[in-house]
């Protein structure tokens, strides 16, 4: 398990997650299959050759979704209760077959729940499009709420601290 107990998110701080993806036309057209999403900007070259972008775009869905999944590992691996909500996303710039998506959370509130026994953190989730040479370009940016667990009584924080 690599994932933060509630205790070991602090308010304030970003996570550059590790894993990237290369998101190729097979990705996308599977995505967009298993969600019945037939939308012919993402499926159809020529439709889309037609339009402002030129070319097919990666569905935004599974823009979004490929950002939660790069996240996990540092954030709530194993130690999610639930995933709450997803609020204010946004798409402000096109992902297309071959780009590379990379990702980072930044904790911007947590709290206990009611009863004490577990904590809801809210983490702003940043998608970007790696490009060579030049700043990497937004193309994804949500809001995530978790359920989280409380590290178990008598477990030591991995880093030594006691909070």
């Amino acid at each position: 398990m690599t994932g933060r107990y509630y205790e070991e998110f602090a308010v304030g701080e970003t996570i550059e997650h590790a894993k990237r993806r290369t998101i190729s036309e097979a990705d996308n057209q599977r995505f967009c299959d298993m969600t019945m999403n037939q939308q012919p900007l993402h499926l159809d070259a020529d439709f889309a050759a037609e339009t402002q972008f030129g070319e097919r775009l990666v569905n935004g869905l599974y823009t979004m979704s490929l950002a939660v999944g790069v996240s996990i590992p540092e954030t709530t691996d194993g130690t999610i209760v639930a995933n709450l909500s997803y609020d204010g996303v946004e798409h402000p710039n096109p992902v297309y077959h071959g780009d590379t998506i990379r990702a980072r959370s930044t904790v911007v509130d947590k709290r206990e729940t009611s009863d004490g026994e577990r904590g809801v953190v809210t983490m702003r989730v940043e998608a970007f499009k790696i490009v060579d040479g030049d700043d990497d370009v937004l193309v994804c940016e949500f809001e995530r709420t978790v359920l989280s667990e409380k590290r178990p009584e008598g477990d030591e924080v991995s880093d030594g601290s006691t909070d």
